[in-house]
């Protein structure tokens, strides 16, 4: 009760009853200073929009992007990077979120406020200012009055002199005495009307001033004392409602940052290590050691081929300078495939069509072991996927047959004979493609793994370079230049079958198995065909390659290059081009060219 006292004593229509037109100006700027917070608010809401469409232009422009490889071996680093914008899209949202209910609850709830004030006001105005005007014409009512009541008063005063005087004179007549006696009492009776009209208009400008001060334009005051407090609560509602607006996206935007966190919680090194071991072991060995050569031993090899050299007068024609005897009967041999089977070279030539669609061999046989087994396993694991998904489509189709069969009623079986045939179909040409998956998994899981890669294994022997697959004793070819046998060596190195380019174990499209160094196919060449340096051929770059190990050179598609060593069965050609630094030599996977060699 004190306190509603206290505020009832400490009103504006009370304390301010005469300051009506600074109370107009205050509420004029309290109501201008609401409507620059809703425009404060308006653009903090634009401020919000612009900055979550700007974080998801940011999500969307750091989006990795996808691609098969990365779905089967994503590394945590990557899969936490993807939740971490997965988290801010969300944070943008929330954003968005924020401006819509400013603009929603706030600004909508401020601009309908300050419209209502302002019509508020301006009909308490109106109020006081006829109020005053009233009162100021009732003033001036009474100011008329009172100086018409002075001027009575005066006339009146005239008069009665006047009388006195004619009384006191005895020259005057009297009539004329009597003359002045009686314009005094007229003066007297207008002078009383003229003050009982003043007291009168007095009466009622006290009355209407009383009135004024102490009730009316109090009241007016007290209109807009509320309005102006209604103002001011409306302000602290807004200000806290913005506020409220944050804080209701607050647990979501806490939950996104948690999010953040376990993203970054959820990467682990050693995991991406064993994914990149994973995506990128070859199953190789790394290369023995190089044996050491000591030139100053009498070579037996080189002393048995300078026999048969001195011997052997059909011969002398074809050894070379650095070229020895079963080296040249070995690329003999090898030369005797290229020119007495075409089919290998149609095979060099068309290799493009035993590629599957995603670049890769439907054996996967250019591809390394491990490399090799992993891809078989992933293809085994989708034809059984497959094949079990056809099997329940053809059983269902199996039990509406006999379902239509028991009730003609319900449908005819032969629509469902010949979708069941056509299942059957599939099912069998998926469980066949399904078997030789298998089979070719089981040969990769089979095979031994265990190699050098090509490079290495070539090794510079008597100053030539010779491949892995010709390291055989060469008393053991030696024993077998005369009677035509085929080496098991360079048969078994000729039908190697599986591996990728650059792990030496790709398919030969060049080398015939079985075609030793007495192969039929051998044809007595001129020594200059083997000399170091004399090119064996041409071939043409059906694919770019990017040399990525040692011993390798890069090429380009379309590039003819020139080649040096023949396939020997790894699957790899040593060639050489010219280029701005000179001449390069190295190794290019055979099954990435085209040979053409000389006749």
């Amino acid at each position: 009760m004190a306190a509603q006292e206290i505020d009832n004593s400490t009103t504006w229509g009370k304390e301010l009853w005469d300051q009506f037109d600074n109370i107009a100006t205050h509420t004029q700027k309290g109501i201008d200073f609401i409507e620059r917070f809703g425009g404060f608010i308006r653009d903090r809401s634009a401020i919000e929009v612009e900055y979550a469409l700007k974080l998801r232009r940011l999500v969307k422009n750091y989006q990795p992007k996808k691609s098969k490889e990365d779905e089967e071996n994503e590394f945590s680093s990557l899969i936490a990077f993807k939740n971490v914008l997965k988290e801010v899209a969300d944070l943008a949202g929330q954003r968005e979120v924020v401006a819509e209910n400013l603009q929603n609850q706030v600004l909508q709830g401020i601009l309908l406020l300050a419209k209502n004030l302002r019509e508020e006001r301006k009909k308490a105005l109106n109020q006081g200012a006829s109020l005053t005007q009233s009162l100021h014409t009732q003033i001036g009512t009474l100011d008329r009055a009172k100086r018409s009541y002075e001027k009575a008063f005066r006339e009146a005063e005239k008069a009665i002199e006047s009388y006195h005087k004619a009384d006191a004179d005895f020259h005057l007549s009297r009539a004329d005495v009597e003359k002045q006696r009686v314009n005094m009492n007229i003066r007297n009776s207008q002078s009383e009307d003229a003050k009982s009209e003043y007291a009168n208009q007095l009466q009622i400008t006290n009355k209407q001033q009383q009135q004024h001060y102490q009730i009316a334009l109090p009241e007016v005051f007290n209109r807009l004392q509320e309005l102006d407090e209604k103002r001011t609560r409306g302000m602290k509602e807004f200000i806290k409602r913005s506020a409220d607006v944050e804080y209701e996206v607050s647990p979501i935007i806490a939950h996104c940052l948690e999010g953040i966190v376990k993203a970054a919680d959820s990467i682990n090194e050693k995991d991406d290590s064993m994914i990149v071991i994973e995506k990128y072991q070859s199953g190789f060995q790394p290369p023995g050691d190089i044996p050491f050569e000591d030139l100053s031993k009498p070579d037996p090899d080189a002393a048995n081929n300078s026999q048969t050299h001195n011997s052997s007068t059909g011969l002398n024609h074809m050894t070379g300078k650095g070229t020895t005897k079963d080296k040249l009967k070995k690329r003999v041999g090898i030369f005797g495939i290229f020119t007495g089977n075409k089919k290998i070279l149609e095979a060099c030539i068309n290799v493009k069509n035993n590629l599957s669609t995603d670049g890769l061999k439907e054996d996967f046989s250019d591809l390394p072991p491990t490399q090799r087994r992993k891809k078989l396993t992933a293809k085994v694991q989708e034809l059984q996927q497959k094949v079990a998904q056809e099997q329940a489509a053809s059983d269902g189709l199996m039990k509406m047959k006999g379902v239509y069969e028991a009730n003609s009623m319900l449908g005819d079986p032969r629509t469902v004979e010949e979708q069941l045939n056509e299942s059957v179909n599939r099912l069998d040409r998926l469980r066949h493609e399904l078997l030789r998956y298998q089979k070719l998994l089981e040969q990769a899981n089979n095979q031994s793994f265990i190699q050098h890669s090509p490079q290495s294994n070539r090794v510079i022997q008597n100053g030539q370079r010779s491949s892995r697959h010709s390291n055989g004793s060469s008393n053991h070819e030696n024993s077998h230049e005369d009677n035509g046998e085929d080496h098991p060596d360079d048969a078994g190195s000729l039908s190697s079958s599986s591996a990728s380019p650059e792990s030496g174990l790709g398919t030969s499209h060049t080398s015939l198995p079985g075609s030793g160094q007495g192969s039929t196919n051998e044809q007595p060449m001129n020594e200059e065909f083997y000399e170091a340096d004399t090119p064996l051929g041409t071939c043409r770059a059906l694919y770019p390659f990017d040399a990525t190990s040692e011993g390798s050179i890069p090429m380009s598609e379309g590039e003819e290059l020139q080649v040096i060593e023949v396939d020997q069965g790894d699957g790899w050609t040593r060639v050489r081009r010219f280029s701005s630094k000179g001449w390069e030599e190295g190794f290019v996977p055979t099954s990435y060219i085209e040979c053409t060699l000389y006749a």
